[in-house]
C-alpha cells in the first residue's frame, strides 16, 4: 500500500502542482476497519481549477501502470464549497474500468451524487496525504445529502447485481445500515449488522459476500444460488427505499 500510495502522491504532483494541487486524502477501509483482500485503496484529491483533456489522459495513463489502482475521486474546490447536492465530480479513475481505459476513453466531469457519501468518509476518517486535514478544506456534508446519495444509487448497483455481486450486496448492506443508523461504515461490519436483521432466507447471500471480502472462503454463489442472491439483493434494496427521505 505505501508504495502505491507514493507513486500516486508524486504522480498527482507532477501533473497537477502547487498552487493547483489543494490536498490530498486516504479514506475508507484504509483508514477505518483496514485493508481486506478485496478492499479499495481509495484516494481523494481536491484541486482549484478544472482538468484539461491533456491532464485527463495523464493521469489516466500512468494510473494504468499502477497495478490495483481501485478509486481515485478528483473535486475542483469550488464544485463542493459551498457545498450543494448533487455535487460535480471533476475525474475518477476506477480500476473497473480498466478495459475502456486500455481502448483509449478518458473519464470526464460529471455530476455524481455518491460524492456526499464519499465527502462524508473523507471528513470523519480521511488520512492527509498533502495539504492540510479535510474538515478544514471540505465542507460537513448534511445528513439528509448522506441519505439522497445512498439512495440514488440503488438503481445502479441492482443493475451491476451479476457483474459484481459481492460489492453489490456489501454496497447495499451499508446503504441499509448508513440510513437506519446515520453512519457510513465498512463494509464488513455493515454487513455484520445486516446480517442480524435478515430473514433467514437472505442470509446465506450476505455472509458469502462477507466471508469472500475478508479472505474467509472463496467466491463461489453457485452454492448460494442465483435465486437467493437476487432475493437478497432485492430485499436490501426494499429496506433502503423504505428508510429513503419522504417514504415515510
Amino acid at each position: 500500500m505505501t508504495d502505491q500510495l507514493e507513486e500516486v502522491i508524486s504522480l498527482v504532483r507532477e501533473l497537477l502542482p502547487a498552487p493547483d494541487l489543494v490536498a490530498v486524502y486516504l479514506y475508507g477501509s484504509a483508514t477505518t476497519s483496514g485493508l481486506r483482500p478485496y478492499s479499495d485503496l481509495d484516494v481523494f484529491v481536491v484541486v482549484r481549477r478544472g482538468l484539461v483533456e491533456e491532464e485527463r489522459r495523464g493521469l489516466t495513463a500512468r494510473l494504468l501502470g499502477i497495478s490495483g489502482a481501485p478509486g481515485r475521486p478528483v473535486v475542483v474546490l469550488g464544485d463542493v464549497v459551498p457545498w450543494r447536492y448533487p455535487a460535480r465530480q471533476e475525474y475518477q479513475y476506477g480500476e473497473w474500468l480498466r478495459e475502456a481505459y486500455e481502448r483509449g476513453e478518458v473519464p470526464g466531469a460529471r455530476v455524481e451524487p455518491d460524492l456526499a457519501v464519499l465527502m462524508r468518509m473523507v471528513v470523519a476518517d480521511g488520512r492527509v496525504l498533502a495539504g492540510p486535514p479535510a474538515g478544514e478544506v471540505l465542507p460537513e456534508v448534511p445528513a439528509e445529502d448522506v441519505a439522497r446519495a445512498v439512495v440514488a444509487g440503488v438503481p445502479g448497483l441492482l443493475g451491476e447485481l451479476a457483474e459484481d455481486t459481492r460489492n453489490v450486496l456489501l454496497t447495499l448492506a451499508r446503504a441499509w445500515v448508513t440510513l437506519d443508523t446515520g453512519a457510513v461504515v465498512p463494509k464488513d461490519a455493515a454487513a455484520g449488522w445486516a446480517l442480524g436483521r435478515l430473514p433467514g432466507e437472505h442470509r446465506p447471500a450476505l455472509a458469502h459476500a462477507r466471508e469472500v471480502y475478508l479472505g474467509e472462503a472463496e467466491e463461489n454463489w453457485g452454492r448460494v444460488g442465483p435465486g437467493r442472491v437476487a432475493d437478497c439483493a432485492a430485499y436490501l434494496a426494499g429496506r433502503v427505499r423504505e428508510l429513503a427521505p419522504g417514504s415515510g
